[in-house]
Order: structure tokens, then C-alpha cells, then sequence
């Protein structure tokens, strides 16, 4: 019988296809790569700008535009407190200047105790002490009851302008419900009473803390 020999050319051949095919493969991969790179760079910067106008949109809600003239977004500070801001994560604080003077600060304090979980806040007070808006960030409550801390639902979020620790007192820092000055909604106590707490524990916290916050200067 005849042994069958393998032909040199055809192997050689093969050899090269598989080559070339490998080649060809990680071209692609990094033509694609490149395309995703460059994809996700436009897009995160396309995201980063949109969340800043979202940010700035917030922010004006609770202090307005015209009282300040640094840019918040980039003069903040990472506190902890979790008494007294309700949660064992940094907050962010957003520091208002007017010619480099303090202004205000808006913090963004958790109120733990909501009835579907926590509720993210975000609280302007002056300088002076004195509540220049609140507002519901995120929050899990009840469509049709204690959603009403939305702005989008009711007016009643905004009641907390002007409001400051001696305006109400201590005592009045409640619900009605509880004894304080605070309406509640029907069929749901539970909501405001947290929130009206966690603003609450915010203002004492302020209060506590109000050079510290401002001590670091603008970057």
C-alpha cells in the first residue's frame, strides 16, 4: 500500500487563510471597539449635560437663580450625619454665594421613615436659618395618597418657605395630627409626618453646623 503525503502548498495555504481570518477578526474587534468608545464618550457627555440642566432645574426650584451668582453644582461639600440627615451615605450640600458671601445651602437629606421607604429631599435654607423650598427627589409612596409630596400632585411642599426652628417652635414641627402646625393628607400620615420630620432634623443640623459648611472655600 502507498502512504498519502499532504501537499506542502495546500497547507501552507490553509495556514494563511486562518491567518488572514485572524487578522481580519481583530481589525474589526477594534474598529468596533473604537466605534463603541466613541459612541459612549459622546453619549456620556450628552448625559452629564442633561442631568446638569435637571440639577439646575431642581435647584432653582428651591432657591432662586437671581440671589446668587457662583455655580452651586461646583461648590459642594460630602457631610455625614445620619441622625440627622436620615441616611449613613454622604449628602451632598450645594453652597450659594453672592460675591463669594454665603448665601444659602441646599442639602439633600433622606427622610427613612416614609410608608414605601426612604424619600430623597432636597431642603434650601439661607443663611440665616430660614427655608427657601423643599422638594421630593425620589420617593415610593402611595400613587393617589402619599404621593401628594410631589410637587407634580400638590401644592404642598411648597408650604415649607419661611419656615425656620423658631417659626413654628419645637412643638410645632408636626403633622396637625401630632400637634403641630403641618396639614397631613386623608388617608395618609404617615408620609408627611416623615417628611416634615426629616426637614426638621435637616434645619437642626444646619444650625449646628452652618460655618462648618461654609469654612472651605469655593474651588
Amino acid at each position: 500500500s502507498h502512504g498519502c503525503s499532504a501537499d506542502p502548498m495546500a497547507s501552507k495555504l490553509d495556514i494563511q487563510r486562518v491567518l488572514l481570518t485572524a487578522v481580519m477578526l481583530a481589525l474589526f474587534a477594534m474598529i468596533g471597539t473604537g466605534l463603541v468608545s466613541l459612541s459612549y464618550t459622546g453619549t456620556r457627555a450628552r448625559v452629564a449635560a442633561n442631568e446638569r440642566v435637571v440639577l439646575m432645574k431642581r435647584l432653582a426650584a428651591v432657591l432662586p437663580r437671581g440671589s446668587f451668582d457662583n455655580d452651586p453644582i461646583q461648590d459642594t461639600l460630602q457631610i455625614h450625619d445620619p441622625a440627622l440627615l436620615g441616611t449613613k451615605q454622604a449628602v451632598t450640600v450645594y453652597r450659594a454665594r453672592q460675591q463669594g458671601r454665603p448665601v444659602a445651602a441646599i442639602l439633600t437629606p433622606v427622610a427613612p421613615d416614609g410608608y414605601g421607604g426612604e424619600i430623597r429631599l432636597l431642603v434650601g435654607i439661607r443663611y440665616d436659618g430660614t427655608l427657601t423650598g423643599v422638594r421630593v427627589l425620589e420617593h415610593h409612596e402611595t400613587p393617589g395618597l402619599g404621593d401628594a409630596i410631589d410637587e407634580s400632585r400638590s401644592d404642598w411642599i411648597t408650604r415649607f418657605v419661611g419656615h425656620s426652628l423658631s417659626n413654628p417652635a419645637a412643638s410645632g414641627w408636626k403633622v396637625k395630627r401630632d400637634g403641630g402646625v403641618f396639614d397631613q393628607f386623608t388617608g395618609a400620615t404617615i408620609t408627611p409626618r416623615a417628611v416634615v420630620g426629616a426637614v426638621h432634623r435637616c434645619l437642626l443640623y444646619f444650625a449646628q453646623n452652618r460655618a462648618r459648611l461654609f469654612a472651605r472655600p469655593a474651588p
